[in-house]
């Protein structure tokens, strides 16, 4: 047996362990056991007794929960094991709030913080309220109206309602307030009310370089249109045919695929962190990244198959849904995956960091000479920027680097092994609390 998710191994009891339990509450719950190595071999302890009394009150007293601890016995060595349920609502050790993640314990902090609490009481970030927006800041609902009438997801008097009824409609006010949704969906500019909410297109050489670059700002249903305008006529290479005097355009991916994977990252992107949607797009592939995180459970596989429709901003993806523009059954991968092979071309990839989500599209690249060129340029320049990066900051994690140089964290994890090897830099201290000495 191993550490995972669930379970974690400790050799004798501290009262710090606390957190860990506090973790595994908030989380999936999981089994502590005090008396056993990392390899989960039990090793004794010592006043068993005493532990059994202790832990249980000290749990009561400093987490507010009541748990299972029980004494087990292996090859005539005492261990603990204590059995935590995971609780329904939040678990605070001391003000603090921590959370099991795969087998490491995080304090929550910051956005992520608000989203756990947001997420214990049913609620989600783009429902909550915004005071101090007049409706009349909003625009662009005349493009929803056009929309959503082809769509006929919504009855035609409500669409002929003004702007006020159609928001209550849309059920985008909260406590007489517009909801954060409102203001990302139709104001003329949401980032003077939310940081981040653009959208960063760059076409790439290699990792490196970066030959020219957009940014589109505005609603996220103007983003979306001039974010596939964009793509369709400067940055994806069309392949000319001719049937007859007749011409064809073949791009390199189908268009509806392409929207529905621009629509995912915008429906699901974590709007909290503050962080631009990017699309990279090179010779060979286009990659589409989001702040987004998979729900608890949940797995890339899961993705590629039909599944519970479970948007990361439901309100967002009402107003989508109600346009016209995505399907309410959890079935966008699946159908961009579809799409791309009913064309013969590889289906999409999928890619989850801590740092977000990667939809990866490749196509046909242009040579396999250009691509190792390409390739030991983009490593050597990588390599550069990755040292440069760390003389300024060694504490910079490896999300961190991947977002700062638009590359994945495979990419920057190998980069840095490659840097070690060559004993360009060295760690210092362990993985989670150490930092970074370029030699």
């Amino acid at each position: 047996m191993k550490e995972n998710q669930t379970i974690e191994f400790k050799e004798s009891w501290k009262d710090e362990y606390l957190k860990w339990i506090c973790g595994f509450a908030n989380a999936y719950g999981g089994k502590l056991y005090i008396g056993k190595d990392d390899s989960g071999k039990a090793v004794g302890l010592k006043n068993t007794a005493k532990l059994l009394e202790d832990i249980p009150n000290k749990i009561r007293d400093v987490l507010g929960i009541i748990i299972d601890v029980n004494l087990h016995l292996e090859k005539g060595l005492e261990f603990i094991e204590i059995f935590v349920e995971p609780y329904p609502y939040p678990v605070s050790y001391k003000g603090q709030y921590h959370y099991r993640s795969g087998s490491t314990k995080q304090e929550l902090k910051g956005a992520a913080l608000d989203n756990f609490l947001l997420q214990k009481q049913g609620r989600t970030w783009d429902s909550i309220p915004f005071p101090n927006v007049d409706i009349k800041e909003l625009e662009n609902l005349d493009l929803f109206r056009k929309y959503a009438a082809n769509s006929t997801r919504i009855d035609q008097q409500s669409l002929e309602q003004d702007d006020k009824s159609l928001i209550e409609k849309l059920r985008l006010f909260s406590d007489g307030y517009l909801k954060r949704a409102a203001i990302l969906l139709f104001h003329e500019n949401p980032e003077k009310y939310i940081g981040g909410a653009f959208i960063k297109i760059g076409f790439f050489e290699n990792d490196s370089d970066l030959l020219y670059q957009d940014e589109v700002h505005g609603n996220l249903f103007t983003q979306a249109e001039k974010t596939i305008d964009l793509l369709m006529t400067k940055y994806l290479k069309a392949k000319i045919s001719y049937e007859g005097i007749q011409r064809h355009e073949n791009f390199p991916i189908p268009l509806e695929a392409l929207r529905e994977g621009l629509l995912n990252a915008i429906v699901h992107k974590d709007y909290s962190r503050n962080t631009a949607i990017q699309i990279s797009v090179y010779e060979d592939k286009l990659m589409i990244w989001n702040s987004g995180q998979l729900h608890q459970g949940w797995t890339v596989e899961k993705l590629f198959r039909k599944h519970e429709s479970a948007p990361f901003n439901p309100e967002i993806a009402n107003c989508f849904f109600r346009a016209g523009l995505i399907e309410a059954w959890g079935r966008g991968i699946e159908k961009m995956s579809q799409t791309c092979m009913n064309a013969g071309i590889h289906k999409p990839e999928i890619l989850y960091e801590e740092s977000g989500i990667w939809l990866i599209f490749n196509f046909q690249k242009s040579s396999v000479k250009s691509s190792v060129k390409s390739s030991v340029k983009s490593s050597v320049k990588s390599s550069v920027k990755i040292l440069d990066l760390l003389k300024l900051n060694p504490n910079l994690t490896i999300p961190e680097l991947a977002q700062e140089l638009f590359l994945t964290e495979r990419a920057v994890q190998k980069t840095l092994k490659k840097l070690q090897e060559a004993n360009q830099l060295r760690r210092i201290g362990s993985k989670r609390a150490g930092s970074w000495e370029v030699v």
